[in-house]
């Protein structure tokens, strides 16, 4: 067949395919135009999720009829020049108002702030209608109606009414986060009124506004430059989560874009601190050279492509765990806000009723039985009865369970001295209530300990070799032989951190040492469990990607257990390791350690405030 042009109206409704998706796509557009023209108020209006209407208007520069005319034919911008190395603009490529105006109802009302009259144009279907002066507001409004009347095709694919609207509202939420300098209002018949008024340079403000106001109580700044490339914003704490990652912003030189790179890099630097099927919310704007990044990778200009990504992806993990380090221990504010939830009226099934208290019993001390062993690194324990921790203050269990303990507080230890403060009291056997100076925290045992277990052998792989405890007895233990195959490959990493084993037949494994930080340990759980995360990971590199995941099992095993009754400076020695332990605020597996309420709470429980 014959090779033909095509018309210019089938060019432009090509190109719609690409840059306008759906409603969004052409209010991404059209709110890009507008802070590209300097408006510093924009109000958005839609009608059936977008499709039916979509009305953009601001107070920006305005164009003059000669510019309207200019504006509806492709490839037609004020932006650029010469070069695609320098663009400072949202929008460059000179496709959004005509590839909108071969797909729907388009019309532009426009005027230059200073001049004496606007002008008016409208687009349908690819034909301009008609260009005409008109009364106008400085600025300009567009207005998009029938979308896709002329490819009634693209109508199939498009999702209801009500998710295309949230759509739109999504994108205005990202770009008034990128912009807080200007007000952004969206409104409509399909829609809830969402205004966003402008903050200045209170960034923050502006976030809180967008992600909300618990956001700003929960919130880690971020400044950090690595050559040419800056990093700033904000990022949650990590107890402070959400079930999707809907709640990630990222920007490069003030664009926002959903680049898999960047979000890869916030799920790397928060990796073990938030739960499995947890997100962290985080809003990262990256300034660097125009010329050190692609912006026109594809029509939506949503992607981009980084000349030194690995650049890039390193300072972002950097920045967010040095900021997690330094900040990221502190509890959630959600937590305390949750509780108060769960005091509320109606939560409760508590019947007020007087009723004589019985004596509380006195708290004893009987340390459990447990295996000699004999000592291989140089804990300084020797023969006797195993440690059950490796932590200062933390020793073997000191209550019998049928026993109620009534915990005295200890007075050397004065709650404003410390953070995490001091302990009063154990509830259920497995919560630590200590004091603090303006509130009071609520601890979880087991979840705090597995974190410093953890901490302790993510040490030992960095630097040296775990103390290890040798077994009077070995443990053997029966595994299939492929099993035995697989652990036996990792001996040597596995006795880095003081887990010596040995293959005792074809299809047995002989425990000889295990980390005299655990204490006493479930070999057969353990070797079992480890077991099994090799064998899903299947390969050599991917063990030894992952020896941090051994070290957490291996922690998990031997750490401090619900029901374990602890003396109150076993408490407080919990207490102060943890505040002396980067991470300590989340378990290994994202959840939170402790919760804390301040007494500003506790007094609205009561009335009092």
């Amino acid at each position: 067949m014959a090779i033909k042009q095509l018309s210019e109206t089938l060019i432009n409704q090509i190109a719609a395919g690409e840059v306008i998706e759906r409603p969004a796509s052409a209010a991404k557009e059209l709110i890009e135009n507008a802070l590209d023209a300097g408006a510093t108020r924009i109000e958005i209006a839609t009608a059936g999720g977008g499709k039916a209407l979509l009305r953009v208007g601001d107070n920006g520069a305005g164009m003059e009829q000669a510019d309207l005319e200019l504006a509806v034919r492709r490839h037609c911008t004020s932006k650029i020049s010469d070069t695609l190395e320098d663009i400072r603009t949202l929008g460059f490529r000179g496709e959004a108002l005509p590839s909108i105006g071969s797909v729907a109802k388009l019309s532009i009302a426009s005027r230059k702030p200073g001049s004496d009259g606007g002008a008016e144009i409208a687009v349908a279907g690819g034909r301009v209608l008609h260009l005409r002066p008109a009364a106008a507001n400085p600025g300009t409004i567009v207005e998009v109606r029938d979308l896709f009347f002329a490819t009634p095709a693209r109508l199939k694919f498009l999702k209801t009414e009500k998710a295309e609207a949230a759509a739109i509202s999504e994108v205005v939420k990202r770009m008034a986060i990128a912009f807080p300098r200007v007000r952004f209002v969206l409104s409509g018949s399909d829609r809830s009124t969402l205004e966003f008024p402008a903050t200045g340079d209170d960034h923050l403000a502006r976030m809180a506004q967008v992600l909300g106001h618990e956001f700003k109580d929960n919130a880690i700044e971020l400044d950090a430059m690595r050559e040419d490339v800056g990093l700033a914003g904000f990022i949650g704490v990590p107890t402070f989560n959400r079930g999707n990652s809907a709640h990630q912003y990222a920007f490069v030189n003030g664009r926002p874009v959903q680049d898999k790179l960047i979000l890869s890099a916030i799920r790397g630097a928060y990796a073990e601190t938030i739960p499995s099927g947890r997100y962290p919310v985080a809003v990262l704007s990256i300034r660097l050279d125009p010329a050190l990044v692609d912006v026109n990778v594809h029509p939506a200009k949503s992607d981009v492509r980084f000349r030194d990504p690995g650049l890039v992806r390193g300072l972002i993990v950097g920045a967010i765990r040095e900021a997690l380090a330094r900040e990221g221990d502190r509890a959630a504010t959600t937590g305390a806000d949750g509780m108060l939830r769960a005091f509320g009226p109606g939560r409760s099934s508590f019947q007020p009723a007087w009723r004589p208290s019985a004596p509380s019993a006195p708290w004893t001390s009987e340390a459990s039985p447990s295996r000699p062993y004999q000592s291989s690194g140089t804990n300084g324990y020797g023969f006797g009865e195993r440690p059950q921790f490796a932590f200062d203050g933390l020793a073997t269990p000191t209550a019998r369970a049928e026993t109620a303990p009534v915990v005295e507080p200890v007075r050397s230890e004065e709650p404003a001295r410390f953070p995490l403060g001091a302990a009063r009291a154990q509830l259920h056997e497995n919560y630590i209530v200590a004091q603090t100076d303006d509130g009071l925290v609520i601890v979880d045992q087991h979840a705090a300990h597995e974190r410093l277990v953890f901490e302790e052998m993510r040490k030992a792989l960095h630097s040296k070799q775990l103390s290890s405890q040798v077994l009077l007895i070995p443990e053997i233990v029966d595994l299939p032989e492929e099993d035995c195959d697989r652990l036996m490959v990792f001996a040597d990493e596995l006795g880095k951190l003081g887990l010596a084993i040995e293959r005792f037949g074809p299809g047995a494994i002989a425990v000889r040492e295990t980390p005299a930080m655990l204490g006493e340990v479930d070999a057969q759980g353990l070797i079992r469990q480890l077991a099994d995360e090799i064998a899903e990971w299947e390969t050599a590199s991917g063990l030894a990607a992952k020896l941090e995941y051994v070290a957490a099992t291996m922690a998990c095993h031997g750490s401090v257990r619900s029901g374990r009754r602890l003396r109150p400076e076993e408490m407080n020695a919990l207490l102060r390791q943890m505040e002396a332990t980067p991470g300590s605020g989340q378990c290994n597996h994202g959840r939170p350690t402790y919760i804390e309420l301040k007494l500003s709470d506790i007094e609205r429980l009561f009335g009092r405030s």
